[in-house]
């Protein structure tokens, strides 16, 4: 057992005073006092608020995060873009994905991040042959997150074709590919081999659409789900408009019109993405209790597209963060993107926010810590009972600044900082 004491901590989605956390030896918090004395105590040098959930990540592409800010011809996009990572993804061997993952699992704890939703699709060797183990990779991304000390919720990817119609892999998709058979086997493994391990979960993606088969979906879903009933699905979907006109072309339909209309799409799935949504889409999606995985940085970087968060936010939509291709790592940053994109493009003020929440910086976060333990596990996101210790120490730069505005200088000033990470109530 160990004891924290913090002068204030953010419970249940406001300020406590005086807060003493127990937290047993497999991280779990065990009691929540406020109005407490420290006692023994380890007494922590700031105010606390939980770690903030990563929801989508490909590792790998931290390692090319700034190789891709040139010109390479007329109209470069996320298609152009996607050819350099393809190119870029053939050279790294087992041994160099594995100390990618783990530098950037540090990089994240630094930043805030306390759990990551690894959405892994490199399945084979340089040559795309299987390993003996066919999840090799997803063990050597799990290894890395334990070096580190962060959560993870490995996301082992169903990849099989290039484009809408099951249209053949290309050369550099071959270190993706693989079976339903073969994927299922590799869902299986790791659900076994992890099961009860605090600090990995094991959830499921479709790559997207147009990598797989509407067989594969539906008979993959079933499988996973007799795995574990509540298996988190992950899928990119609809994120460019080429990706919503060739789907149209392929099915008649809209991606996301076309996946709630032939999947059971419930709490468990996360959306990834989900840029370009009819207002039809954008009030399905909320009704199903799904969560749209956003990431604001990389979607400004590729030239995504803004997601439609008034709307979304209108209609009680769930949703959470990624850093995606880790072209940045900070969750901070994300979510001032994400504030910062709609004012933007709306010409106003305080975009995120409700009825019953005026800060947007509080909004913000509240509802990221909700949306990223929804899509990836229950044991994360908020300081409670029954969870796992993922707290973060604020330093207040500003000591006039009055506790109601913390959160909102985080994310938007830099005078609020985090000063020490905490996960499973170890200091990272």
């Amino acid at each position: 057992m160990q004891k924290f004491f913090a002068k204030a901590a953010w419970l249940s989605g406001d300020w406590s005073e005086d807060v003493l956390i127990t937290v047993d030896g497999h991280g779990m918090i065990t009691d929540i006092a406020t109005g407490a004395n420290a006692g023994d105590a380890i007494v922590l040098d700031g105010p606390i608020i939980p770690g903030m959930p990563n929801l989508h990540s490909h590792a790998f592409q931290r390692a090319m995060a700034g190789m891709s800010e040139y010109v390479t011809g007329a109209n470069d996009s996320f298609w152009t873009w996607r050819t350099l990572m393809y190119d870029f993804v053939q050279k790294l061997s087992a041994e160099e994905l594995e100390e990618i993952a783990a530098d950037l699992y540090g990089d994240m704890l630094r930043a805030g991040y306390t759990h990551v939703g690894e959405f892994h699709y490199i399945h084979h060797d340089i040559n795309g042959a299987h390993y003996e183990d066919k999840a090799h990779l997803a063990h050597a991304m799990i290894r890395a997150a334990k070096r580190a000390g962060i959560g993870i919720s490995m996301l082992p990817v169903l990849y099989a074709y290039s484009g809408f119609g099951q249209q053949e892999p290309s050369d550099g998709q071959k270190r993706f590919i693989n079976t339903a058979d073969d994927f299922v086997n590799i869902l299986g493994d790791l659900h076994d081999t992890y099961r009860n391990d605090p600090m990995v979960e094991i959830g499921m993606a479709f790559h997207s659409l147009r990598a797989v088969s509407p067989e594969m979906i539906a008979e993959v879903t079933k499988q996973a789900k007799a795995i574990n009933p509540a298996m988190p699905i992950h899928i990119h979907v609809s994120e460019q408009v080429k990706e919503v006109e060739d789907c149209i072309s392929w099915s008649g339909k809209r991606p996301i019109e076309w996946l709630l209309d032939n999947a059971l799409v419930d709490q468990h799935w996360c959306l990834v993405h989900a840029t370009h949504m009819s207002a039809e889409e954008t009030r399905a999606v909320a009704k199903s209790g799904a969560v749209a995985g956003l990431c604001p940085v990389t979607e400004a970087n590729l030239g995504d597209g803004f997601f439609n968060l008034p709307d979304y936010i209108e209609q009680n939509g769930r949703w959470g963060i990624g850093s995606d291709s880790h072209i940045s790592v900070d969750p901070w940053e994300e979510l001032r993107w994400l504030e910062y994109g709609q004012r933007l493009l709306r010409k106003e003020r305080a975009v995120a926010k409700t009825q019953s929440q005026k800060h947007v910086g509080n909004y913000l976060f509240e509802t990221s810590l909700k949306g990223g333990a929804q899509a990836m596990s229950d044991k994360i996101g908020t300081l409670q009972i029954g969870k796992r210790a993922d707290f973060l120490v604020l330093d207040i730069g500003n000591k006039k600044l009055d506790q109601k505005f913390w959160i909102d200088a985080l994310i938007f000033a830099g005078n609020v900082k985090v000063s020490e990470t905490y996960c499973a109530g170890k200091k990272r």
